[in-house]
């Protein structure tokens, strides 16, 4: 069985571990380290972690104000708080002074279950990536995870790392590669892309393994940045398969497949399907059942390759 990890707990992990290589890295939270898991930090590192309490526009701006000082500062918070509550000074402080700041923003998408709608960003990476000069990524699982805090802290500049509270399959290991900006090709497939991020991309996997059965081959594609885009990879997915879905934990409006809509546009026509939520909030329910209740699973996803390959 695969280990199952949550990407929260290997944000802080990863954090703890980047505070003992680079005494320039400094941590900032808003009264939620135990739930961002920037604790981990904070327990080995106390005289470079902030605690702003229920602040979190002053923690965005204080954090700019850090990084100008030359500091690589992670800010971390919960999505909805992080990318909506305090948009204007992730906007202002940080992304128009272009500050040396990393989101570290967690609970994103409705599989943090039983916090609720209100608590349960869907829009997050649509806000992010909006903004000049911030980078946007979901990594895939908890290893990878680690792989994004350490490229982030060694790349200037604006950066959104999304984490979930949700324990989730580990489906890469330390020979995946990464690199920012480039997309990775998990499993080859001449019928089909599927084109996921953050947990959506275990689910694809598991997808095209039922696909494989009925005799669709599916191409596994892992965008674990958004913003910037891997054109090239979406392009390629387009010629070599000629039918593409998206798979995302966010709405299809402005996320991943907003982004590969807009790379598709002009550039190829090819039958394309999203798989992500459809213009609602989330609402109160354990991640099993929202994940039924959204259509965020691997039925869902390989019912839309069926509908897009029927379409070639």
């Amino acid at each position: 069985m695969a280990e199952i990890k949550s990407t929260r707990i290997a944000y802080g992990e990863a954090l703890a571990k980047l505070g003992a290589v680079d005494d320039k890295v400094l941590v900032c939270d808003a009264d939620l380290a135990h739930a961002t898991m920037t604790a981990f930090f904070a327990d080995k590192y106390p005289d470079r972690f902030y605690n702003f309490g229920i602040a979190e526009c002053n923690m965005m701006d204080a954090s700019a104000g850090l990084a100008h000082c030359g500091y690589t500062v992670f800010a971390s918070t919960f999505a909805i708080f992080g990318a909506g509550h305090a948009f204007e000074q992730v906007r202002n402080a940080i992304c128009y002074t272009n500050a040396n700041v990393k989101l570290g923003l967690s609970h994103a998408g409705p599989s943090c279950g039983e916090d609720g709608g209100s608590h349960q960003a869907v829009e997050d990476i649509a806000l992010m990536r909006t903004l000049p000069r911030m980078t946007v990524i979901a990594p895939c699982d908890a290893v990878e995870m680690e792989k994004a805090v350490f490229a982030a802290a060694k790349t200037y500049g604006p950066m959104f790392i999304r984490t979930g509270r949700l324990p989730t399959e580990v489906i890469t290991d330390e020979s995946t590669p990464f690199e920012i900006g480039k997309a990775v090709t998990l499993r080859e497939g001449k019928d089909a892309a599927i084109i996921a991020c953050g947990i959506m991309v275990a689910q694809a996997m598991h997808a095209a393994e039922t696909l494989a059965a009925e005799g669709i081959e599916c191409r596994v594609i892992n965008m674990h940045t958004i913003k910037p885009l891997d054109n090239e990879a979406v392009l390629a997915a387009a010629r070599d398969c000629g039918a593409i879905v998206t798979a995302e934990e966010h709405s299809v409006i402005g996320g991943l497949g907003g982004a590969v809509a807009e790379a598709l546009c002009g550039n190829a026509c090819v039958p394309f399907e999203r798989v992500g939520i459809q213009d609602r909030f989330g609402q109160s329910g354990t991640p099993a059942l929202l994940a039924e209740e959204y259509g965020l699973t691997d039925k869902a996803i390989a019912e839309a390759v069926r509908r897009a390959v029927a379409k070639k």
